[in-house]
């Protein structure tokens, strides 16, 4: 890891044996993989909740939703207790109460109690950065940077591991069994996470500022919450763009309390830092792109060929197309570990974001049998992997070992919120190309919202080329 940490401060690596290291690195890569797929098990049980809970579509979304914004909340908090002394307690906590919630999807209670469980389990979305932290500290500096690299990797690919597996169990056995594949994976993640997880290193504090806590979770409930309801822009614009100044407001009342706070939830200065700044800045707008293209694939691949394009492919087959994006993007996240010994981080954040816009213009030109969507598919894969690997050695280039969780926690939050956008962008996109009275958008809206993806990747791409020129322009010769 090259680059001078923020306000000087290196911090010392505590390895652990050389045995212990080759059990840590799977654990790690398995709770990071559990956490996110378990996170992304709604997408693709919609319908069959829908159909069991006998509750609308709009209700069952929010199987999904509630995770997301659980897991948003949850982060910077475990971001911050994954900072100090009680790190390896953190971590069983929060997967027992993954594990906790899991039971209850299980469960046959009634829809509330799905719910419930669903919000629990996305708890464990903040994990992922506590995982960086553990493999920053535990582990030796070559093989650390290589390992952070690949559990942001496998952060993302979850979905798609996840997605057709549930799909299938739903269809042979019901939602029910769908969701006691969490309860399996998430009790494994828990036992592997007891055995493996080394105490945090000694000398280290961390306190949660509940006030800053409590604002954050406010602030980004009602961001989250706005771009999931589209429906509430469309039919209560007034009302939208009202919670949405709530929102900014509450989001500059929670910078204020963290600036004058000796103990802050997120270390603004830090994250106020041009090189973190920019590379957030590159995953909130590249998350967009990233997302946005993800949904109008599936998307496009379930729709009913009666629309006049589609495939009308059941949710298991859907999910297999989410296969070349899963299985490229490790492929990506392998590799750049090796190419960073030769390419600066952000250049490659820049090369993958062009990877990523080569997947719209690809799905915008050519999307006329199953083949071509697979295509595209495992191009964004592979920019999202190599985007994914180079994104945490941007920031902790200039981050202490110290504050590994909580500086990729807060990337975390921004990506979610980049997500939530790129789902709602699309949406909004498809919905204003449906014509009265139908159900589908024409093919055109497709490719409108490929056209703003590309967009939104040629800005990822610019601010990635201007990090590169920042840190070339302030390395020593």
């Amino acid at each position: 890891m090259t680059g001078q940490p923020v306000g000087g401060v290196t911090g010392k690596a505590f390895p652990v044996a050389s045995s212990e290291a080759r059990l840590l690195v799977p654990a790690l890569m398995f709770i990071a993989l559990v956490v996110a797929a378990v996170a992304s098990l709604g997408t693709p049980l919609i319908t069959s909740v829908a159909t069991s809970f006998h509750v609308s579509l709009g209700s069952a979304q929010w199987t999904l939703t509630v995770a997301l914004l659980s897991g948003a909340v949850a982060t910077p908090v475990l971001g911050r207790l994954g900072a100090g002394p009680h790190r390896r307690a953190t971590i069983l906590a929060t997967l027992a109460v993954v594990v906790a919630g899991s039971a209850l999807t299980v469960l046959p209670l009634p829809f509330a109690w799905l719910l419930a469980g669903r919000a629990a389990q996305g708890v464990g979305l903040g994990l992922t950065a506590l995982m960086m932290g553990v493999a920053r500290d535990h582990l030796p500096e070559e093989c650390s940077a290589a390992v952070i690299a690949l559990i942001s990797v496998v952060s993302i690919i979850g979905a798609g591991v996840g997605y057709p597996l549930a799909a299938l169990l739903a269809e042979l056995g019901g939602v029910r069994a769908a969701y006691g594949l969490g309860l399996v994976v998430t009790a494994a993640a828990l036992l592997t996470a007891w055995r493996s997880m080394p105490e945090a290193p000694e000398g280290r504090s961390a306190h949660v500022g509940v006030t800053g806590a409590v604002v954050l979770a406010a602030a980004l409930l009602l961001v989250l919450f706005l771009a999931g309801e589209r429906n509430l822009w469309s039919r209560h614009l007034a009302v939208a763009a009202g919670l949405a100044v709530v929102g900014v407001v509450l989001l500059c009342v929670w910078a204020v309390i963290e600036l004058r706070s000796t103990t802050p939830l997120i270390d603004v200065r830090a994250v106020r830092h041009p090189a973190v700044a920019g590379a957030n800045l590159a995953m909130f707008v590249g998350g967009i792109g990233m997302y946005l293209l993800l949904t109008l694939i599936t998307r496009y691949a379930q729709t009913p060929h009666g629309a006049g394009y589609g495939f009308g492919l059941t949710t298991f087959v859907a999910g297999l197309v989410l296969m070349p994006f899963s299985v490229l993007g490790f492929v990506a996240g392998k590799l750049t570990p090796r190419v960073r010994t030769r390419i600066a981080d952000p250049l490659l954040l820049a090369g993958s974001a062009v990877v990523i816009g080569g997947g719209f213009v690809l799905f915008a030109a050519a999307r006329s049998n199953l083949a071509e969507l697979f295509a595209a598919m495992g191009v964004l894969g592979f920019g999202v992997g190599g985007f994914s690997a180079a994104m945490p050695g941007v920031i902790l280039a200039v981050t202490p070992k110290s504050e590994t969780s909580s500086a990729m926690s807060f990337n975390y939050v921004v990506r979610s919120v980049g997500y939530s956008l790129g789902s709602a962008i699309g949406g909004l996109i498809l919905a204003a190309g449906t014509g009265p009275g139908h159900l589908f958008p024409d093919d055109s809206a497709y490719t409108t919202a490929a056209l703003v993806g590309i967009g939104a990747m040629a800005i990822t791409t610019l601010t990635s080329l201007a990090l590169a020129r920042r840190r070339s322009s302030g390395t020593n010769p």
